[in-house]
């Protein structure tokens, strides 16, 4: 099968890329604009491989699109904005991407006559919950200008699915956790700043709370739907590893030798979700079990960073 990957050179994208290209015979383009999350350097081992190929293109070009997709059997669309901080302070773009580029992916999409869809989706499209899971039939509810460009797309997916029969299968995840995630994301961005001794900034009370999946997990989920998820259906997908953002620190704190000292107490993001949380009983229905407890998971993680700063300090320079 030949797989035309969005976002390819992201931090999920280029985990989802080796994953497909170390468990199957799957032929694997990516397609990815390059803004500032997406790195060529993070597919730097996957260059010369031989079912590997890389376009520059955006995916809100349609011509580029048009271009490139046909003759591929399925799409896995990992492309988007994703920060919600970005999303507060520059809305605009967000909408662009995760909703008109999704549009065009789509209709492209249908008239190439893809086998699959895979639209990756966000458990923040849910909204925050004080108690119990969200299911995937519960209805949405996103609370911020990087979830409700998601939640758009997800329904600007599903909307080329009913009305023109596009084979769309959506997954949401939780908060993702691994190598290659660009340094502005909490555990990244934490573990990057305590190797060079600058504090860390926890939001409001600390209190809020988030599920760690591992990407490696996330992206076994992934294909796993890609190849046996049923048509016109989302799958959400979540390790269970609850834990407050005070509790992250903490433990990033011990694993990185430094002490509460290096926290720094800043003013709550605005509309920041107390807790998210997702049902996985469909996902793992289709046999998907996690893999990486989020203690070694944590570990390995903050080992990377501590390994590859010729990866992440030129990341984090411009700042």
């Amino acid at each position: 099968m030949r797989l035309f990957v969005t976002g390819g050179a992201g931090f999920i994208g280029s985990n989802y890329v080796r994953h497909v290209l170390e468990t199957t015979d799957d032929q694997v383009t990516i397609f990815d604009a390059l803004t500032y999350a997406g790195n060529r350097s993070s597919l730097a081992d996957l260059e010369d491989h031989p079912r590997f190929s890389f376009i520059h293109g955006d995916i809100c070009d349609r011509d580029a699109v048009e271009a490139a997709l046909p003759g591929h059997q399925a799409v896995v669309h990992f492309a988007a904005e994703s920060h919600v901080d970005r999303s507060i302070t520059d809305p605009d773009a967000f909408i662009r991407t995760n909703c008109d580029g999704t549009n065009v992916l789509c209709d492209v999409a249908r008239k190439a006559e893809v086998d699959r869809f895979i639209h990756i989706s966000t458990d923040e499209v849910y909204g925050s919950i004080n108690k119990g899971s969200f299911t995937e039939e519960d209805a949405l509810n996103p609370r911020s200008p990087y979830s409700a460009s998601k939640a758009g797309g997800d329904l600007i997916a599903l909307s080329h699915y009913i009305t023109h029969g596009l084979p769309v299968v959506i997954t949401r995840s939780s908060n993702n956790y691994g190598p290659y995630q660009f340094p502005e994301k909490l555990i990244p961005l934490f573990t990057s700043n305590l190797l060079d001794g600058i504090k860390v900034p926890v939001y409001g009370d600390g209190k809020n709370v988030r599920d760690w999946c591992h990407v490696s997990d996330n992206c076994a989920g992934v294909d796993l739907v890609l190849r046996k998820g049923e048509i016109g259906e989302i799958y959400n997908i979540g390790a269970g590893n609850e834990f407050t953002n005070l509790e992250l620190t903490y433990a990033l704190l011990e694993l990185t030798d430094c002490d509460e000292s290096m926290i720094n107490w800043v003013e709550d993001r605005l509309g920041h979700d107390r807790r998210y949380s997702i049902d996985i009983s469909k996902i793992t229905s289709l046999g998907w079990t996690q893999q990486h407890s989020f203690e070694n998971g944590l570990a390995d993680t903050v080992r990377w960073y501590t390994d590859n700063r010729s990866w992440w300090e030129p990341l984090k320079a411009p700042s």
